[in-house]
């Protein structure tokens, strides 16, 4: 990191500042929701890395719940879609994707596996790295499994308009997050009081794409960066906004987000995809929550060149004893399943999608849930001296 950029990221972890926003989302609870309990849902892996990282949970009164949503795309990436990647690995194509997805397990065995008994399956670090694949190898079918949230489908699907080889296709399981957001809220199994959504996902899609929170639902909600004073403004907002009776969609993250979002990306992901109905891991079908290329692309559409479907297996989603799918829709937290943080599934073991990937909940209550000396250096004080 640069030292400009460095010194610009410090104000927003700055010990002081972070101290003192604790100390008013403390005192907000106390002077104004004296026996309510608040549930606010946080809609990205980023979010829950920061609070577990940083330690706010504790900082925090235990009746203000923050609960994660289903926002780590390797988590929500369905059965079926990790099966057609096997398959077309084991049909001889070269199958790149991203690193996290390679160990997402299934019923029917993973990347990882394929990859072990002869496939070429080839960790990649963006689209473009199998692009140059691609082109650098004429002779083979290269195919690039596309998993991801808005802010990867943009860079994604425009591969197919840079004019990319006859030898490569796209495996998509490209996913819009407001529109699962909505299905959790419209289904009843879990009451929100707030909704922090994700900065990343946003800087493409805009504020905008979060107003039916608040406007539908009445959930006030807000667009939150992702450092700890980033994280403790959005709960000031959302605190302050359920306590005078408010349901507005505001941006916490205002340095890189607008309500318009990127129009160019937004007029990219138009060209190139159409939005349909799409399957999630742990949620099921939900409308409009689907990136899929145009007909017009459908040369490079992996499934149409390799002849792959599968449809959805909600039962074999979630291996037996994994309470993945209650962590994604916050309504249970790693610590909750029995196989967190035993033999059965840890990091370099994992049997549910939420310990694989760094945006899981599991994953990240793993690795830093259990560190108060974080805590400590952020703050410089103990929870009983801010609260």
């Amino acid at each position: 990191m640069k030292g400009q950029e460095a010194k610009a990221l410090s104000k927003f972890r700055d010990p002081a500042v972070t101290r003192e926003l604790v100390r008013k989302v403390n005192s907000m609870v106390k002077e104004n929701f004296q026996g309510t309990h608040i549930k606010l849902m946080h809609v990205c892996g980023s979010h829950e890395h920061t609070i577990t990282y940083f330690g706010l949970r504790p900082l925090l009164p235990e009746s203000l719940e923050l609960v994660a949503g289903p926002g780590c795309p390797v988590c929500v990436c369905s059965t079926a879609d990790i099966r057609e990647a096997i398959e077309i690995a084991r049909k001889g194509a070269t199958l790149c994707t991203f690193g996290d997805m390679l160990r997402d397990r299934t019923p029917y065995g993973s990347l990882d596996d394929v990859r072990g008994a002869g496939a070429d399956v080839r960790m990649v670090y963006s689209p473009q790295d199998a692009l140059k694949i691609a082109r650098e190898n004429p002779q083979k079918k290269v195919v690039f499994f596309g998993v991801g949230f808005e802010t990867t489908s943009a860079p994604i699907s425009s591969l197919v308009r840079d004019d990319p080889p006859e030898n490569f296709t796209i495996l998509t399981s490209l996913k819009r997050t407001s529109p699962a957001v909505e299905a959790l809220l419209a289904g009843g199994e879990i009451a929100i009081d707030g909704v922090i959504a994700p900065g990343h996902v946003s800087t493409i899609v805009g504020g905008n794409d979060w107003k039916n929170l608040p406007q539908r639902f009445k959930v006030p909600t807000t667009v939150s960066g992702f450092e700890p004073v980033d994280v403790l403004l959005a709960i000031l907002e959302l605190l302050e906004q359920i306590r005078d009776g408010k349901h507005e969609l505001g941006i916490e993250y205002q340095r890189l987000v607008t309500l318009e979002g990127n129009v160019l990306a937004q007029k990219m992901l138009a060209e190139t995809t159409d939005i349909r109905e799409a399957y999630w891991r742990a949620m099921g079908n939900v409308p409009g929550s689907g990136y899929y290329l145009k007909p017009k692309f459908e040369q490079y559409d992996a499934r149409k060149e390799f002849g792959v479907h599968f449809e959805p297996e909600p039962k074999k989603d979630i291996p037996p004893g994994c309470k993945c799918h209650l962590i994604v829709t916050g309504r249970a937290y790693p610590s909750d399943c029995a196989l967190f943080n035993k033999k059965a599934c840890r990091p370099d073991a994992p049997s549910g999608p939420c310990m694989v990937s760094g945006e899981g909940t599991c994953y990240i209550w793993y690795r830093f849930g259990s560190t108060p000396e974080l805590r400590r250096k952020l703050i410089g004080n103990p929870a009983s001296e801010v609260s």
